[in-house]
């Protein structure tokens, strides 16, 4: 068996598509959607993320502003920063970019973000209605695998899923997110016993622990959904060679390094029946659900 590869690019690309319908409608009613991005400190992955992000704004036609502060500011440079973009009525969203730098107080700068404008979900009050059921705005790397499992065609109803990692940003969310589709779920962490025994009950599996191919054959349950949302940059050539197909293995020559995910693909994809690839599974899909945050926050706001 070789598992079916769950491409997130495609899917993505539909989200995008029915965006432009709701932007139109905003748009004859001279709303435009925007965007600013908070980016402290000079992460080479950081920028990336920020690239492509903006790059969507402009596809799609949204005003993006990125600030950027040195990778010394303080906890008040901060949120001073992110108080201006809470006043400004042309941005609808705020994104600050994670991780800031240590000396930062990232709690307070994300409670510091209005609610209306909290497009990641990371404000306790969005926090407390996905809890509830009745969330505002769903952090994107979750809200973007429930769009592949959902359009994938993949049953969760009454499903054993397990959650493999449990932060604020993926794990918890994710585990609520899954809940709510009515998955009897579990979530593991670094301190779960017999994990492998653990994760091999799961008919779906969700992988956000951040160790690259940290999941491998005897953590898969046969026929299971694997969903990789690790991306781990891999420099180690033995390492590389295990977790990277051959047509791969050029790229990382030619560059040093690589980016593989929390699932060791060619173990599971001989065990699983599908499985998302990195790149090009979640990223896209977490991406287009940041859009579509904002999209709503502009229709909320307006």
């Amino acid at each position: 068996m070789t598992a079916t590869r769950l491409e997130g690019t495609k899917l993505a690309q539909e989200i995008l598509a029915e965006l432009r319908g709701e932007l139109a409608a905003l748009a004859a009613r001279g709303v435009r959607p925007g965007l600013g991005a908070l980016l402290v400190g000079d992460d080479a992955a950081s920028a990336v993320y920020v690239r492509s992000k903006t790059r969507r704004c402009e596809e799609l036609g949204l005003h993006h502003e990125t600030r950027r502060l040195a990778a010394s500011a303080t906890t008040e440079e901060v949120l001073a920063a992110v108080e201006d973009l809470n006043r400004r009525p042309e941005i609808h969203g705020i994104l600050v970019q994670l991780p800031l730098p240590a000396q930062v107080d990232a709690q307070r700068v994300l409670d510091a973000v209005r609610p209306e404008k909290d497009v990641d979900g990371f404000h306790p009050v969005n926090v407390g209605r996905l809890l509830q059921k009745r969330a505002r705005f769903v952090p994107c790397t979750p809200a973007g695998v429930m769009q592949l499992l959902a359009r994938s065609g993949v049953e969760l109803s009454g499903r054993r899923a397990v959650v493999l990692g449990r932060s604020d940003i993926v794990g918890k969310p994710m585990a609520l997110l899954l809940m709510h589709a009515d998955a009897t779920v579990t979530v593991c962490h670094s301190r779960t016993r017999d994990l492998a025994a653990v994760t091999r009950e799961a008919d779906v599996l969700v992988a956000a622990i951040g160790r690259p191919g940290m999941v491998r054959a005897e953590h898969v349950k046969p026929g299971a959904v694997v969903v990789d949302v690790g991306i781990n940059r891999v420099s180690d050539p033995e390492l590389a060679r295990e977790l990277l197909p051959p047509e791969r293995l050029s790229e990382f020559e030619k560059r040093g390094y690589a980016l593989v995910g929390d699932v060791h693909a060619p173990q599971v994809a001989a065990v699983a029946s599908a499985l998302t690839p990195v790149p090009g599974g979640v990223g896209p899909l977490t991406i287009a659900m940041l859009m579509a945050n904002t999209v709503q926050a502009a229709a909320d706001a307006s």
